[in-house]
């Protein structure tokens, strides 16, 4: 049984490849440049490819963090951003030219989530009611109408935001995981093509995650083979899963051939340490996923589930089948985790907006009705709120935001600058014009349910990254505290033991302070420590004391307070 999808031709009109185009680049380029690295995962991306470009060989095989192992993901992402830095070196800053990789691998997602949408879209057993006399769409144009709803379903996923910016191994993942259903999706008509794609994107991603993702995304595979005759899993599978080990081979038996002595160990704790993450859902993992994961993936989630419900006859076809089971799959692998984190949430958005708009079709008027409701009411309140919050930093009125604005992030300092002012007019003014068209042209176009909310996400997140850029800058960046304790430290200082100190702390230290750390049993001369509550000073040996030369923190963080020990002799002390 399949629903009675009744469209005619002007319904599948393709939106403006402009508009599209400009959707796109707008968002993936909003936020990647003029800032500093963020805490917390942000930062710690950043330093592991900051430590490959000031190092060498042994840094780029076996990524580490100013001498700290990191093992939770591969290097692919990291090799990708510091491959970046020493392209772009005197021409831009570091961290700016870091963030070109998340933005190469963001628009490449979109477009493996287009295609994909547009092979499946063209599929005969989804094609709409034909007409006697004709009228019906075209299987291309269906497709491309469908493909453009995927994208703006994907952009309009409120997670996708911060985390789709991010200098983290997720982004890289999450380009892999678009680029799997689309090589799934591509065996249909092209068994050998389709089983290439998606062989290298499960060999990719455990170069940019863990072999725990790539049993996971195997399985996938499997399953939906087993699944979905059309994809001639006899003739396919032994392509891609040659093709997938070949790839995820490369950097290990590499790593192992040029650094015999530290490359086991290293590798060992990434191949089976991620494994220990695993087990029974805790219960404090699976409600918190519960709670989080319907905002983080809104409006993706309820249309997915639109999508299921309304192709009830063919939910083992291929537009249902490849993109629910790649879902389930992860999810599984969410709920998993032995620790809360929505750092996993993005790899659920590629699938989710391919099902998603498979559900277009069929949408109730009242529900499109609603999804243009909520995305003009909530964006434009919302956006009301970001101008509201910029215009008191700056004037000092309405005097209660601008005094809960000190309180918040004290010594921040608001600057007036005329190009961002210029952009977020722009976009706000682009906002409403096109409410304006939306809610008096009535469009009948498919993609018109939501191209409100991918609207909105863009003009939040350019506000956010003009407006407010600034203040989050402000208020998530350790340059401050990294120059003052740069300013305290000896001159002939030896080494730096960090105690208590996270990734991203070491990352901002070393990159904004450039600070020497020791890790282990180094003999350091000085101690840099974070203490959330007030801790006895360092136990003195017998020939040596130690000083409080600083202490301080952040302004926007009273969470987080660090203090600086040198190490006297204890005869200085008493002199």
């Amino acid at each position: 049984m399949r629903p009675a999808v009744r469209l005619s031709a002007s319904a599948t009109r393709a939106l403006p490849r402009w508009a599209l185009l400009a959707i796109c680049v707008i968002y993936a380029g909003s936020g990647l440049f003029g800032r500093d690295p963020w805490k917390n995962e942000d930062a710690a991306g950043f330093g592991v490819m900051w430590t490959m470009v000031q190092g060498g060989s042994h840094d780029w095989l076996l990524p580490n963090l100013i001498g700290k192992a990191s093992t939770a993901a591969g290097p692919l992402m990291y090799w990708l951003g510091a491959i970046a830095i020493r392209t772009l070196d005197g021409w831009i800053a570091p961290s700016d030219a870091s963030r070109i990789a998340t933005g190469i691998l963001f628009t490449l997602t979109c477009a493996f989530v287009w295609y994909g949408t547009y092979l499946l879209g063209r599929r005969p057993e989804i094609q709409p009611f034909k007409y006697v006399f004709g009228g019906e769409p075209e299987p291309r144009d269906y497709g491309r109408t469908l493909a453009d709803g995927a994208v703006l379903i994907l952009l309009a996923s409120f997670g996708l935001a911060e985390r789709g910016h991010e200098t983290t191994p997720e982004v890289a993942q999450l380009a892999c995981v678009a680029m799997l259903v689309y090589g799934l999706i591509r065996c249909i008509d092209k068994p050998v093509q389709g089983a290439l794609w998606w062989g290298s994107a499960l060999g990719l991603v455990t170069l940019s995650a863990d072999p725990v993702m790539l049993l996971t995304l195997l399985a996938a595979v499997c399953i939906v083979a087993a699944i979905c005759k059309e994809l001639q899993a006899s003739r396919t599978l032994p392509i891609g899963i040659a093709l997938a080990l070949a790839i995820s081979l490369v950097w290990p038996l590499t790593a192992l051939r040029l650094l015999p002595d530290e490359a086991p160990a290293f590798l060992k704790s990434w191949a089976f340490g991620n494994f220990n993450n695993l087990g029974a859902p805790p219960t404090a993992v699976f409600f918190y996923a519960l709670k989080n994961l319907p905002l983080f993936t809104w409006p993706a989630w309820p249309l997915a589930i639109w999508s299921w419900y309304s192709w009830p006859g063919l939910r083992r076809a291929p537009h249902v089948a490849i993109p629910l089971t790649v879902v389930s799959v992860l999810l599984v692998l969410v709920v998993m985790q032995s620790h809360q984190s929505n750092l996993l949430f993005i790899l659920l958005l590629p699938p989710l907006a391919v099902l998603a708009s498979f559900g277009l079709p069929t949408l109730k008027r009242g529900a499109i009705n609603a999804f243009d409701w909520f995305a003009v009411l909530s964006f434009t309140i919302l956006g009301g709120f970001v101008w509201l919050v910029w215009i008191a930093g700056l004037s000092g009125f309405p005097h209660p935001i601008a005094r809960n604005l000190e309180r918040l992030v004290p010594g921040f300092k608001p600057e007036f600058s005329a190009s961002e002012l210029l952009a977020a007019l722009l976009i706000t003014l682009c906002w409403f014009l096109l409410v304006q068209w939306r809610l008096s042209r009535h469009p009948k176009v498919l993609w018109r349910s939501v191209v409100l909310s991918s609207a909105g996400t863009t003009l939040m997140w350019v506000l956010l990254m003009t407006l407010w850029l600034p203040l989050i800058n402000y208020g998530r960046t350790y340059r401050d505290v990294a120059t003052q304790i740069a300013t305290r430290l000896p001159a002939d200082y030896t080494c730096i033991t960090p105690i208590r100190l996270g990734d991203a702390q070491l990352a901002s230290f070393a990159y904004f302070g450039n600070m020497r750390f020791a890790f282990g049993d180094g003999d350091c001369d000085v101690i840099l420590r974070q203490d959330n509550s007030d801790f006895d000073p360092p136990v003195a040996a017998p020939k040596f004391s130690w000083r409080l030369a600083w202490e301080g923190r952040r302004p926007a963080d009273r969470d987080e307070r660090f203090r600086l020990y040198i190490r006297e002799r204890a005869k200085d002390k008493r002199s």
